[in-house]
This record gives structure tokens, sequence and C-alpha cells, in this order.
């Protein structure tokens, strides 16, 4: 039996204060949050949907160190463009707060204060790298070496960038501080930490046997920590940028970011409900009181009837359905979750987005030059959302969805139905007569999608939802396509009056089903059919439009996007990746020199001229060239990784450095028989090593 619940709490991931939010952002979290609460408040739920910047941890400091200002500066810049960002999108937060606001200094501080009261930490002394001339303890970040696995020699202190390695700071190879250049040393430092061990069984009970409902991706990931076994975790760190640890003795440190950031969403839930938010909102608060408005805030938090739902992408699973909830376990007043609808991640035309790489599709930038069109980027980002996969962004896809659906499609049977009623009836809706057996099977279609929609948004699944609604809009568009009421008109004018009362009552079904998905095109859409006040529970009927009821002449719904709009995205979109990358390559310092050999080590390697006789590409593969060289010898098959850098037919006759004495290796199917010599630049780009005039094969190099 489905629970049944008095209102609902609901959280999307607070967006890292130190950049702006991107398409990725947008549809693995706040989309289909924002899809979610607009349905429960069409249906009269009571719902809050909490939001808010998350404005500490390492990469807000390193950020502030880059530009050269104070990481307050930093958060206030990005605080306001995201939240900005979010409110023109029509992301309906009931609150946009702030980790470095005040309220949640205070709330973060007392939780962490309750549970070191009650017992629930533990407390542990270990060496971590400090940096001796900038007095400080290095944040993972802050460190940089070598990686153990791939030689990279920039990786950092958690994670290797070249070949995606998980690292620790104790696994780099010759590490450097990044705030001085030096050699950390190991010092001895305190810190508290959360026993995720001790709550094992619990989170075995709770969420394996008790939440097999959730998403596989959720789910699963669940199982492999919890099967792995949990380790404790630290809450505090020594940063100087965070919530002070609220205990003598302990200037310096913090509370780690990821665990004062979940409660960011039960301080802003606070602030929602204080009488100094209500007065800047504009309600009247002489009759509030502290103690009220405690209750207020706390039955969203703590009371059993409500639902809490966390909107989050995969990347936040451990932390929203492990982390947290044992934080809130170990509390004891507060509600767990019910679900983590957590997304897989979008990818930006074939690749990874990148913001480091500004490889991205950025919001505030996508409202600037596409004014008017948030619907557009909401319904595309929800038709292709990563629900359960990784899925892909396109530009070219996105203006096909807008041209062939919402143009064609949805706004093309709206602006016909509103449009032939004006032209025939005085802009009146017309009474509706005999139903035919077409009548009878759009009505009742009508009447059996808006419960489908409804069930699967409640299950998540809004990309499901969506294709629901545009099969009601494709369903009315088809109607008066195959009935052609403007040809009927001729001849019989009463079945013309069904036909449009049919169509009317369909698109101001619509005008409801729609707003979740696209608030600004239900609006336009209700005020135009004057059905403004509308409700979920009123989808399904035929009698949404009395007889007589006046409409207001129509407008279009959606503008057609031209080619040149789309091509101009994705030219900026190489040319802004091309800079970067470039700024990258200069920026980056040239390789360490690798380990002394001796004079006898180099003579062991028999480097020759050689020619390119045959040049071809190995079928799959992205970097491979199979290659015929005359080595003045004999005539050898080498496989080279240079197909990004030069075509095959070109590099023909091209003589080369051959190592003619390299063991063979088998590569991809095919014996390569030796290793060419290349040049690589800062950018990674490789060149041949050749002579400066023409050698005879099997001229050596020494």
């Amino acid at each position: 039996m489905t629970k049944t619940f008095k209102r609902y709490t609901v959280t999307s991931a607070l967006p890292y204060a130190n950049g702006p939010v991107h398409i990725g952002h947008l549809a693995g979290v706040y989309v289909p949050a924002d899809i979610y609460v607009r349905y429960l408040r069409s249906r009269g739920e009571d719902v809050i949907f909490i939001g808010g910047s998350d404005e500490h941890g390492v990469p807000i400091t390193i950020r502030a160190k880059k530009e050269g200002v104070t990481p307050q500066r930093i958060v206030d810049k990005y605080h306001k463009m995201i939240g900005d960002s979010f409110h023109e999108l029509g992301i309906s937060f009931d609150i946009y707060s702030r980790t470095s606001s005040k309220v949640h200094y205070q709330t973060s501080s007392e939780y962490f204060r309750k549970l070191y009261d009650k017992g629930k930490f533990e407390e542990k002394t270990s060496e971590q790298y400090f940096d001796v001339k900038a007095q400080q303890f290095l944040a993972d970040r802050y460190i940089v070496g070598a990686c153990p696995k791939c030689g990279n020699e920039n990786a950092y202190g958690d994670q290797c960038e070249s070949c995606g390695s998980t690292l620790s700071p104790s696994e780099l190879i010759n590490p450097r501080s990044t705030l001085s250049g030096d050699k950390p040393v190991l010092k001895e430092t305190k810190h508290w930490y959360l026993p995720l061990d001790k709550y094992e069984g619990w989170l075995k009970e709770w969420i394996l046997e008790g939440h097999k409902e959730w998403k596989a991706n959720v789910y699963g990931q669940c199982k492999s920590w919890i099967d792995q076994g949990l380790q404790p975790r630290a809450v505090t760190r020594d940063l100087d940028w965070g919530v002070p640890v609220p205990l003598a003795g302990t200037e310096g440190k913090v509370l780690y970011v990821w665990f004062d950031a979940p409660i960011g969403y039960i301080s802003a839930t606070k602030e929602l409900f204080s009488a100094e938010y209500r007065v800047l909102r504009g309600e009247n608060s002489s009759a509030l009181s502290t103690q009220h408005s405690a209750q207020e805030w706390e039955k969203y938090w703590k009371d059993p009837e409500t639902k809490l739902v966390h909107f989050i992408g995969k990347d936040n699973i451990v932390f929203h359905c492990i982390i947290f909830p044992i934080m809130l376990k170990a509390d004891g007043t507060y509600i767990l979750p019910e679900n983590v609808p957590a997304n897989e991640f979008l990818n930006l035309e074939g690749n990874k987005i990148s913001t480091s790489r500004n490889w991205a599709v950025w919001l505030h930038e996508y409202l600037e030059e596409f004014k008017g069109k948030q619907d557009v980027l909401r319904y595309t980002l929800c038709a292709n959302a990563p629900e359960t996969k990784d899925n892909d962004f396109t530009w070219k896809d996105f203006q096909a969805r807008n041209n062939n659906e919402l143009v064609a499609i949805f706004g093309n049977f709206v602006n016909r139905a509103i449009v032939l009623t004006h032209k025939n009836f005085e802009g009146k809706v017309p009474k509706a007569g005999k139903l035919e057996k077409i009548d009878q099977d759009v009505l009742k279609k009508l009447k059996e999608l808006p419960s489908k929609i409804g069930s699967s948004i409640e299950n998540y699944k809004f990309r499901e939802a969506l294709a629901y609604f545009m099969d009601l809009a494709r369903t009315g568009n088809k109607y008066l396509a195959d009935t052609e009421p403007w040809k009927l008109i001729k001849t019989d004018q009463e079945r013309v009056k069904t036909i449009l009362n049919i169509s009317l009552q369909i698109a101001a079904n619509l005008s409801i089903l729609c707003e979740p998905f696209m608030p600004f095109t239900a609006s336009k859409l209700s005020d135009m059919l004057g059905t403004s006040k509308l409700k979920w529970s009123e989808t399904g009927r035929v009698d949404l439009l009395k007889e007589g009821h006046s409409l207001k002449e129509g407008q279009l719904l959606f503008e057609k996007i031209e080619d040149e709009v789309i091509e101009a995205q994705i030219k900026k979109l190489h040319d802004t990746k091309a800079a970067n990358e470039k700024a990258t390559a200069l920026a980056s310092p040239v390789k360490a020199s690798k380990e002394e050999v001796t004079f006898e080590d180099f003579t062991k390697m028999d480097i020759r001229i050689a020619t390119i006789l045959e040049a071809e590409r190995i079928p799959k593969t992205k970097k491979l060239l199979k290659l015929k060289l005359d080595t003045g010898l004999d005539q050898r098959t080498v496989v080279s990784g240079i197909a990004e850098f030069y075509d095959p037919e070109k590099i023909i006759g091209k003589q080369v450095c051959l190592l003619a004495n390299l063991a063979p290796r088998d590569l991809k199917g095919i014996q390569s028989q030796g290793m060419i010599l290349m040049a690589e630049d800062k950018d990674g780009s490789l060149s041949f090593i050749s002579p400066e005039k023409f050698i005879s094969n099997g001229g050596t190099v020494s």
C-alpha cells in the first residue's frame, strides 16, 4: 500500500558558488526537481522547495586565490549569478539561500555540537601535509605531484585529471604545495570523525531492505558502498574558510564541507519560516513569534507525515543516501529521505562537460542569447534527461525539438484552434454537438493521459511524462489535420463547432499539464484561453471552457530557430574550447626531466633513419596508424599513435627516426616492430623528428 503524506520537503543539490551553472546541472537536478514541485503545487499539496549555494570548501578558496580576491567576494558574485539565472529559467524555489549566511553558521554549529555532546564522533590524531612557508595544512587540492599510475607531473592530492585515478596525497611522487611550491612536511593534527561503520547494519535494513524501489543507479551505488565496508569519515579539517569548529582550542579548523553543506537544507528551511524572511516577502509578521516559526520549519523536517525528497546528480549519491542520513540518524529527531532520484551525467556534443576546458553551455549566457526561450531549453533537457544513462545534448537536437515538436505540433495545434475560432465564431467557444467516432476517440485519450502524466512524475519518470504530454498535443494536432475544419466550414458549420470545441478543451487541458514542464508557455496559453486558475484536479474534463467563453487573440507559443543561430552556437563552443586549450598549454610547465641514464644505457638504443612507404588508419581506433617502413635493413610494420595529427596519405615518403631494436608488441592484433620518435609540445601535439637533409635509410642516429 502506498504511503500518503501531509506535506513534502523537496531539496535540490546545492551548486558550488565558484562558477556559473551549466546545462548538465539543469538536466541532472534542477529541471526535474522543478517539474516535480510544480506538479505537487498544481495538485494542491503542501510543499516547500529548498535551494541554495554551497559556499565553503577548497574549490572556493582556489578560485579566490586565482582571482586575487577573498573567498567571500567569490561566493557573493556567483551566488547572485546562479540565483538570478535559476529565477529567470523559472526554477521555483521557495527560498534560494546560502551556506555563508548567519542562520546557517548557527544551525551547522549547533548540529555539530549536539552530536559532539552525544558522543557520536571519534577523535583522532593523524599526520597530514603542512606547508611550512605558508604555515598552513594543505587540503588535497593544494598538493600536486607525479601520479603513481601514469606519471602526470601535476596530479592533485585527490585525483589525477590525466588518467582519472583517485588518489590520496601520500601516493603522490615528489609532492609540492601549490601555495609556495615547496615540498610539504607531515605534521600531526587532530580531527573529529563520524563513524560510518557503526551504522552499516542500520543502512542495510533501511536502504537495501526498505528502499528497493529507488532508482537502480542509486540503489546499486549504495549497495556497493555498504558491501565494501564503510570507514569513519572526518567532519572537520584545517582551513580558514568555512564554519568554525564550535569547540575551544580549535582555531584554524572548520566543519568539512560535506558535513555542513547538507545541513544547508535545514538552515534554509529555518530561514524560510523566520519572521525576518517573511517581512522580506511582504508578509505581515506581527503575529509571528520565534516559537511559532520554529514549529513551522520543524514539521517539514521532523514530522513523519512529511515526505523528504532529494534531487541530486549521481556524483552526490553517497552523500545524500549514506552520509547525510547517518547524520540525521545520529541526531535522532529528523525524518529520513523517502527517495533520492539521482540522474546520470549529460554530455555536450559527444564530449563530457568540462568547466575547466570551457566545454559547456552556461545558463546565464543562454538566457542572454535566447531571450524568451526558457521553455525551449527546459523542454529539450527534460526530453533528453539522463535518467538511466549518460545522454548527449547537441545544438542540432535542440533546434529539431523546437522546430519539429514545439513549433510544428504543440504550437501549431493551439494556434490553429484559436485562430479558427476567431475567424469563424468571433473568438467565442462554440457549442459541441453530436459526437462522431473520431471525437469520442480523441476525448477518451484526453481523459486518460493526465493520469499517466501525473503517475510518471510521481515515479520520477519525467521523460516519460513529457512524452505523454506531447502525445496529447500530437493527438490534437492530428485531430485538426484529419477533420479539416477550415474546409468543412463551407458546408457544415455545426460540425465545425464541435471540432473547435473539442480542440479548445484539449488546449485548455494542455495549459494545465504544460505548467510543470514549461511554465512560461503555460502562462501564455492560459492567458489566451482565460484559464489561469485551473488546477491539476480539473484535467481530463471536456467542459473547462464553457459555451460562449471569449478567447483573446492568438499568439505564437514558439518561434522557429534558424540554422545560422545554431551554427553560431556550435562555432562559439569550439572557439572557446580551442582558446582555452591553447591558453592552458602555454601556461603548462615543461615536464620535469627523467632519472639519469648512463652512456652505456643510451648506446643500447638502435635509432635509425627510415622512410614511410605505406600508411593507413586502424579501424575502430582514433589514434592509431599502421605504417610500413623501409629501414635500410628490412621493411617492417610499426603501429604509431599519430592519427590525430597526420593524415595517412600525406606522410608517405616522410623520413623519420625509428627505435629499431625495441621489442615487438602486439597492438590491436598487429605486431609492431619498433617505435617512431616524436616531439611533444605543451599542448600535447606531436611532430616528427626528421633529418635536416636526405639520409640513406638505415643511417644511424647517435
